[in-house]
């Protein structure tokens, strides 16, 4: 049936792109000016841009007012599991949902409904309502902006009322085959809409648009929701959900697709910007598309609209931003063929493969790496070979202590997860002197333990760090480990990874998961912990990683240096091995 789906998506966007439009059709672009399309508007008092010192004062206000619900709710969970827990001191806890199209939404989205006390009643039910993050990179970023963008309502309400029906179509159908041409014509006004407004069009609108329509709420495809106007909706404006954040990466003009190195840029509804050297500053969200010169407006008139949401998580989701793109020629080999068609017809209204943003640091001294652009190129951060979005997490002034990630990465041939994903960011982190990220053994030792079979703990005994739960994809149902590019699920296909989500949250109904998980969150508030913690940290369950107790090697690993890689290899002549032994990890002696 596919084929003669994507004939008829194709005919309607055949349609939808002919250059003599009819008079009805002129209205109704008219009409779409307003809604997608970027607007003129009079700045605000205050500066758009500031200086990567510290975290937004608003996000701090947030923070600081979640934690008046976040803090009791947690406290309730833990002391769900264990009574004789000391909840006195409680650590800021972070949720992060990786990339991984729609398996990584859906089975993110059975764990963040398995962890939620309105959707569910399992062993980890409650532990949502303690979260003061989210973080989503790609598949975990549509995750992120259906919940977020459509008031927090719970999984169960929007799998029945949206992804259901909308994910059994295909993407080229958003709204289902009978609306289809109806629908694609308004995407292509709207990407006309945004290119009257004087902006490129890209391929992360056109994706952006259609994952819309699967994602968010009205006929239209949520195309007047903004990443900035997530602030103004009443879960969040009452501090009942956590702080929301997606990430992409930053892709150097002039080489094909994302690089280790590349900038990691993180979208909030306050800011847009980085905390990695050479931008070092952040713009606020609601003037994103303002042409900026050395830190105010050129023109002296800011832009508003232009963070649409559905093209924030198109950014963050730009899979296609690997194809190598001239100009004008397309390297479509490489996209999966379901857009194949779509993106030939829309090759004279799209101009580029990446995301493309009026770069509001242009000529700024504060940001060197990027002042000379005048567009800021960006694509998903999983290109960058880190496809958990805990960077943002990483930063001393957010004080996180805990991040729980969803991994559904496709590492491997059979579309699976690894480690290498974090692992890249240990070594990154390494690399810039980030000392907030634990120690992460390469893949080949995930692989040789075991370890990607069930949830596993970095960082327990390592003071100056955060504690990552890493929560990997595990087939306990069947069929879970789908393409990254399957993009039309049933209803029962659907179900069936919000299910696996599920017994991924409950490490499949475990008995013992529920207190080694919180004695993980709590193990570095300094407070005494139950005597049941004791087998979580050594070698009962989970498998936890207790890095570096060779004091000698603790040693080389622990300055904040940018050298601290080259004094590990300098010490070891590499890059050292790592396996676990009885629970711990060691170094072993490569004689």
């Amino acid at each position: 049936m596919l084929p003669s789906l994507l004939l008829f998506a194709a005919v309607s966007v055949s349609a939808a792109v002919l250059p003599d439009q009819s008079p009805a059709s002129s209205l109704v672009e008219r009409s779409l000016l307003s809604s997608y399309a970027p607007t003129l508007t009079t700045c605000p008092s205050t500066s758009l841009n500031r200086v990567a010192s510290s975290i937004n004062p608003s996000e701090a206000a947030y923070i600081a007012s979640r934690q008046n619900k976040a803090r009791p709710a947690l406290a309730s969970w833990i002391k769900s599991v264990d009574s004789t827990f000391d909840t006195s001191v409680l650590p800021i806890v972070a949720f992060a949902a990786s990339g991984g199209g729609y398996r990584a939404m859906l089975q993110a989205a059975g764990v963040v409904q398995a962890f939620d006390s309105r959707d569910s009643s399992t062993t980890t039910s409650g532990l949502f309502q303690g979260l003061s993050y989210f973080g989503g990179l790609s598949g975990g970023s549509w995750l992120l902006s259906s919940l977020a963008g459509n008031n927090w309502p719970t999984v169960s309400s929007l799998y029945k009322s949206k992804w259901a029906t909308a994910l059994a179509d295909t993407v080229l159908l958003p709204g289902g085959i009978f609306s289809a041409p109806f629908d694609l014509l308004q995407i292509d006004l709207d990407l006309k809409a945004k290119t009257t407004a004087g902006y490129p069009t890209t391929i992360p609108d056109v994706w952006g648009r259609l994952i819309s329509f699967q994602l968010l709420s009205g006929s239209d495809g949520g195309v007047t929701d903004r990443l900035s106007g997530l602030s103004r909706l009443t879960n969040f404006a009452s501090f009942s959900m956590p702080f929301p954040y997606m990430t992409s990466i930053g892709v150097t003009p002039g080489v094909c697709a994302g690089q280790f190195n590349g900038t990691q840029y993180e979208f909030t509804p306050y800011e847009f910007g980085s905390w990695d050297a050479g931008i070092n500053a952040f713009t606020q969200s609601a003037y994103l598309g303002t042409s900026m010169n050395n830190g105010k407006p050129s023109s002296g008139r800011c832009i508003t609209n232009f963070d649409n949401l559905g093209y924030i998580f198109g950014t963050s989701s730009d899979y296609y931003g690997g194809v190598c793109e001239e100009t004008n020629g397309f390297q479509i080999q490489s996209i999966p063929a379901v857009l194949t068609a779509l993106i030939k017809l829309l090759k004279g209204v799209v101009t580029d493969t990446y995301a493309s943003y009026p770069n509001p640091f242009y000529n700024s001294a504060s940001s060197p790496l990027v002042s000379a652009q005048s567009q800021l190129k960006l694509t998903d951060g999983g290109i960058s070979g880190q496809n958990d979005p805990i960077w943002p997490l990483l930063q001393p002034s957010r004080n996180v202590s805990v991040i729980i990630i969803s991994d559904n990465s496709a590492d491997t041939k059979y579309n699976m997860p690894d480690g290498r994903e974090i692992y890249h960011t240990y070594q990154r982190a390494l690399q810039t002197g980030l000392t907030k990220m634990p120690p992460v053994p390469p893949q080949t030792t995930f692989v040789a333990q075991g370890l990607t079979s069930r949830a596993t703990f970095f960082g327990c005994n390592t003071t100056d760090t955060v504690t990552l739960v890493w929560l990997p994809n595990v087939n306990y149902i069947a069929g879970t480990n789908t393409s990254t590019t399957k993009f039309e699920y049933s209803k029962a296909a659907s179900a069936s990874l919000i299910a696996n989500g599920n017994k991924i949250a409950t490490q499949n109904g475990d008995a013992k998961w529920p207190t080694c998980l919180a004695c993980a969150i709590q193990k570095k508030t300094g407070t005494t912990l139950p005597a049941g913690c004791a087998a979580c940290f050594a070698n009962s369950y989970p498998a936890v990683l207790q890095p570096f107790e060779i004091a000698a090697f603790r040693q080389i690993l622990i300055p904040t240096q940018l050298g601290r890689l080259e004094e590990v290899v300098a010490h070891f002549g590499a890059v050292p091995p790592f396996g676990i032994t009885a629970g711990r990890l060691s170094v072993h002696d490569t004689g």
